[in-house]
C-alpha cells in the first residue's frame, strides 16, 4: 500500500525533511505504509551532496538549503510540483539503478500524458525536452531543455526526497544557480512549452504513470 499525499499552498522545505526522516524511519520499523508526498515550496536553492559553490552565481538571492540528496544545485519554487518519494527500495528488488531507472520512467510516462517527449541523457542527470523552436546551442547541438529533476537518497534500502517537475515555476528564478552543473543548456516547464497543464493536471497523470511503472515492476 503506498499513501498518496497532497498538501496544498506551499510547505517549508526543513518540514519537508524532517517529514520524510520520520516517515523513511517508520517504513524501515513497517509502522507506516510507503508514501509519495506532492508539495509545493517557497523559492529556494538546494545544494545536493556533489554540489559545487561556483555553481551558486546569486548566494542572496533565495534560501539556500544543504540536502543530503544526490546531485548538485536545483530550485524549488511556486509552480514546480515536488515529490517526494518515500519506497522500500529492499521489496522492490533491492537494485538501485534498476529504481532510478523507474523514476526517469514514472516521468516520462507522465510527461507523454501532455503529448511532451521526455528523455533522458548519459552524463545529464533529470528529464529533457528537445527544443526544435531554439536555436542550435554554441557547440552546434540541438537545443534542450530540463523539464524535470531528480535526486534521491537511501537510506537502509528506504527512499526519500525525488522528483520536480517544472509546471508553470518563474523560470528566471532558476538563473541563481548553474541548475545540476549543466551551462550548456536550459530550462522549460509545461507551460513554456505552450501547454495550459495545471497542477492538478499533473497530480492525475503522476498517479496514473506510478501505477504503470511501479506497480507492474
Amino acid at each position: 500500500m503506498v499513501e498518496w499525499k497532497i498538501t496544498p499552498g506551499l510547505t517549508e522545505y526543513q518540514d519537508a525533511v524532517d517529514f520524510m526522516e520520520a516517515r523513511a524511519d517508520a517504513i524501515r520499523a513497517g509502522t507506516e505504509d510507503e508514501c509519495i508526498w506532492l508539495v509545493e515550496h517557497p523559492p529556494l536553492y538546494t545544494a545536493g551532496t556533489s554540489a559545487k559553490v561556483e555553481d551558486l552565481t546569486d548566494p542572496d538571492r533565495f534560501p539556500v538549503h544543504t540536502s543530503k540528496r544526490g546531485g548538485q544545485y536545483t530550485y524549488h519554487g511556486p509552480g514546480q510540483r515536488v515529490v517526494y518519494v518515500m519506497l522500500d527500495v529492499a521489496k522492490r528488488g533491492k537494485d538501485v539503478r534498476q529504481f532510478v531507472e523507474q523514476m526517469e520512467t514514472w516521468v516520462i510516462q507522465t510527461l507523454a500524458q501532455f503529448n511532451v517527449k521526455g528523455e533522458i541523457r548519459c552524463g545529464r542527470v533529470g528529464v529533457w525536452v528537445e527544443r526544435d523552436d531554439k536555436p542550435r546551442t554554441i557547440t552546434g547541438a540541438k537545443a534542450e531543455d530540463k523539464i524535470a529533476a531528480i535526486g534521491i537518497r537511501l537510506r537502509k534500502w528506504v527512499s526519500f526526497h525525488g522528483i520536480s517537475i517544472n509546471v508553470e515555476p518563474d523560470l528566471e528564478h532558476f538563473t541563481g544557480i548553474v541548475p545540476c552543473g549543466i551551462t550548456e543548456f536550459g530550462v522549460t516547464s509545461l507551460v513554456d512549452l505552450g501547454l495550459p497543464v495545471t497542477m492538478d493536471d499533473l497530480d492525475v497523470a503522476l498517479q496514473a504513470s506510478f501505477a504503470e511503472t511501479f506497480d507492474a515492476a
